[in-house]
Parts: C-alpha cells; sequence; structure tokens
C-alpha cells in the first residue's frame, strides 16, 4: 500500500519536494495543492467516499498523475514530479480552471509499468480524479490505459514512445481519451536513420527486444534507413533478444557479426531489463570494440549507464555508443527552464518541459468544455493544441482568453504541441553519449518538425 505525504503550497520548496535526497524510502502517493481537494490518508482510516452525505462533491478539477518515484526510473521521474505543483500553483494564482482551484493526485508507478493499473484504479475510483498524466507506459500495460478510457478519462502522457499506442488509437480503441506531448519511437528511428546517414554509416545491423515495441522500432527503422539510401544487413533476419533472458551472448554475435558482412555500426533498441546485458555480453566478447552503437527504445540514458555500472565501468562499455532521447523545443520552454531555475535552481532534465505541457494540455481543454467532466474535455484536446487559435505559450493567458470564448494554440514547452489525429506530437531529438568522466553528454540535435 502507497504512503502518503501531504504537500500544499504553502511548504513547497526545494528541501521539502526533492524528499529523494533524506528520504529515499518515501513514496509519494499525493501532493494537495488546493485546501479545499486535500488528498485523504491511506492509512488505517477507511477513504471517504462522494457516496458519504455529510462530504461533498469536489467542485474544482482534480487531476492524477502515475509516474515514478522509486525504482530504475526515480531520477527521471522525481523532477517530472517536482515541474507538477509549480504548474497547478500557477494556476491556481491566476484563478483556476472554471473559477475553482485545481488539486493534484500523484500515484508512484515504482517504474513498474504493471503498476499502473492498479494506480489508475486507485485514482478513478477512490480519489475520483478527472484527468490523467500517465509516465512510461510500455506496449504490456495497456490494461491502464483501457481503465482509463472505460471511465471516460482523458489520459496524456509526457514519456510513452511506444508505437503501439499510434496503432491503437487509428484503430478508435482510445475513443479520443488518450494523447501524448512526447514524440512515439517511429520518430525515434527517423531520428536515428537520419543520424547513421550523417556519419556515414552506410551498412548497420539491428536488434531489438521481441516486444512489440521492438518490432515496431525495427520496422520502421528499416524503412526510413533505406529510404536515405542505407542499408540494414540483417533486414531479413533481424536479431530479436528475450527481454527476460538471463545470457545474450548469442544475440550479441548475431548483432554484431551478421551473416551479410560486417557493419558500419550497430542499432540497437533496448529495453530496460535486457539493453544492459546485451550490451555487456557484447563488451565482454570482444564484439563493440570499433563498432559504434546507436541507442534506441523506451530507455533513459541514465538509467542504462547506473544498470552497466553495476557490473563493469559503464563509459567503457558504452564508449563509441550514441543515443537519442526527446528533446524540449517548444516556443514556451525558454520561459519554462527560467521558472524552474528560479525554483530549484538548475536546469530540467528529460521530459520535465513535456510532464509540464501533459499537464497544461489537461486543464487548457477542461476550460474550453467549461466543465470537468471527460467526456467533454477530450473533445478539446486538439482544440487547444492545434491552429486555428490565437498562439499562446503562457497557461494563464490561454486560460483568461479561453474564458472570454476565444479559440487558443498552445505552444508549449516541449514542443509546438500540435496534435495529429492519433494524439501524436512529432518530435526533435538531443543525441547524447558518455564521455570520459561516465557522464552523459548531449552532442547535438536532431530535428523532424
Amino acid at each position: 500500500m502507497i504512503n502518503r505525504k501531504t504537500l500544499t503550497s504553502e511548504n513547497l520548496n526545494r528541501k521539502t519536494c526533492r524528499l529523494h535526497k533524506q528520504l529515499l524510502s518515501l513514496v509519494i502517493g499525493c501532493f494537495a495543492i488546493a485546501p479545499l481537494a486535500a488528498c485523504q490518508s491511506l492509512g488505517s482510516t477507511p477513504p471517504v467516499t462522494p457516496d458519504d452525505p455529510l462530504v461533498e462533491e469536489p467542485e474544482g478539477l482534480k487531476v492524477g498523475a502515475i509516474l515514478p518515484y522509486t525504482g530504475e526510473l526515480a531520477s527521471v521521474g522525481q523532477p517530472m514530479i517536482e515541474t507538477l505543483p509549480l504548474l497547478i500553483d500557477q494556476v491556481n494564482a491566476c484563478g483556476g480552471v472554471n473559477d475553482h482551484s485545481v488539486s493534484l493526485v500523484v500515484e508512484d508507478d515504482q517504474s513498474r509499468s504493471e503498476v499502473a493499473a492498479s494506480a489508475m484504479t486507485k485514482l478513478i475510483s477512490v480519489e475520483k480524479v478527472n484527468v490523467v498524466a500517465i509516465g512510461f507506459v510500455d506496449s504490456d500495460a495497456r490494461q491502464a490505459l483501457d481503465i482509463a478510457v472505460q471511465n471516460k478519462i482523458p489520459i496524456v502522457s509526457p514519456a510513452t514512445t511506444s508505437p503501439v499506442f499510434s496503432e491503437r488509437a487509428a484503430n478508435g480503441e482510445f475513443e479520443g481519451y488518450w494523447a501524448r506531448t512526447v514524440p512515439s519511437d517511429m520518430y525515434q528511428a527517423r531520428a536515428l536513420a537520419k543520424l547513421a546517414i550523417k556519419r556515414r554509416y552506410r551498412r548497420v545491423s539491428i536488434v531489438v527486444a521481441n516486444t512489440d515495441d521492438g518490432i515496431s522500432f525495427e520496422q520502421a527503422f528499416i524503412e526510413a534507413f533505406e529510404a536515405l539510401g542505407g542499408t540494414v544487413l540483417n533486414k531479413d533476419y533481424p536479431t530479436r533478444y528475450p527481454p527476460e533472458a538471463s545470457s545474450l551472448t548469442f544475440e550479441a554475435f548475431e548483432a554484431f557479426s551478421p551473416y551479410a558482412g560486417e557493419p558500419d555500426a550497430v542499432v540497437a533498441a533496448l529495453d530496460d531489463q535486457g539493453g544492459a546485458l546485451l550490451l555487456t555480453a557484447a563488451y565482454e566478447a570482444g564484439l563493440s570494440q570499433g563498432t559504434p552503437v546507436l541507442i534506441a527504445g523506451n530507455i533513459q540514458p541514465q538509467s542504462l549507464l547506473e544498470e552497466i555500472n553495476k557490473f563493469y565501468d559503464g563509459k567503457e562499455v558504452l564508449k563509441g555508443a550514441f543515443g537519442a532521447v526527446p528533446r524540449a523545443s517548444g516556443p514556451a520552454l525558454d520561459n519554462f527552464i527560467e521558472l524552474w531555475k528560479e525554483r530549484l535552481g538548475e536546469t530540467p532534465g528529460a521530459y520535465v518541459a513535456h510532464t509540464w505541457d501533459a499537464v497544461a494540455l489537461l486543464m487548457l481543454a477542461a476550460q474550453a468544455a467549461s466543465s470537468n467532466d471527460g467526456a467533454l474535455i477530450k473533445e478539446q484536446l486538439a482544440m487547444v493544441a492545434n491552429p486555428p487559435g490565437v498562439e499562446v505559450t503562457n497557461i494563464c493567458t490561454g486560460l483568461k482568453l479561453l474564458k472570454s470564448g476565444q479559440d487558443i494554440d498552445y505552444q508549449g514547452a516541449g514542443s509546438n504541441l500540435n496534435l495529429d489525429e492519433h494524439g501524436d506530437v512529432v518530435g526533435n531529438y538531443d543525441v547524447w553519449t558518455v564521455n570520459d568522466e561516465g557522464e552523459i553528454k548531449v552532442l547535438e540535435q536532431i530535428t523532424l518538425d
């Protein structure tokens, strides 16, 4: 059961918000931003439900978030969580949404996508949230999204990159309740293909996790790379490794020494579980020395480096490797960075700007709908994110215009936030590597939009 830590806007400061530096064992279950909508404790006292005649139904918009505070993705998830009170405070200071303060409930998914379903159920059935921002979800955790759709709860993800969700949206499975502010791995495949050609890697081999996500990336990369004049040596028999395997030496040999000849580089779409194992197997066998690796997949560079460091010197294993992660490049980015530095004294990390955009989009859609009803909010997601309308980068300006009856085109911090018919945005990417000091360093940017 998740223990709760309640933070109000009065006691929110850097020391308190960044509890992970002193209290790594604590799991955040709730941030209560508005006093009128303070969250219940999940202690021995049973939660009070709206059916209780003594309790009034909250009038303000209630935002739920499912993000990793603990586990392998904690270093990425904690800053994502920290941005939410900054946003909610700003919105409440300028009048809230639909003339009421907004409240926030955060559930820790423990960096395990299978936990997302139970967290979603709790947010909907216990906390009675109106909308949800959900972090890292892979194709094996589709139940969480199904629960939201069944309950008519709009969901926006700032970190889920699986192409499978675009396919599901195209099939009508999400009924318009799904969107994301981070690009699909389909765009990452195009970015890696562009990077490979730029670095004069004309003949590559490919290895991916044997999952829906991995295979979707594989197919997208082959198409994009061949369109640019490249050759995938193992196209007919691509290497697909089982994520749950205890040894991947055979797959490492297949990828780095394919039957069709020596590759200029190896493109590797990795998962958290098997990615480090595959790369260390290639390093142990002497396969990766002199052969660049282009790393893709929904894997975070810092998490990968930390996992490899448990067994080897990560900077040696990743020597000559490059990767691509979604880059924040929206019109509102400069203002967001300024606010973040003012409050927290550092530059925001990966997915933080996209998290701001996800919750901003949900609140703007609620104001456009003049309602906290999910079925009405979902109809406005694309309307507030896309042209036509007055371009705005400040959420308070957007809320004011919407309240006056004007249309807006919200320009986010992560991107210009133009949603396509499947709820996707086009992505730009940072190219990273590991330097001689064992640190993740951004080398350049790849622009697709």
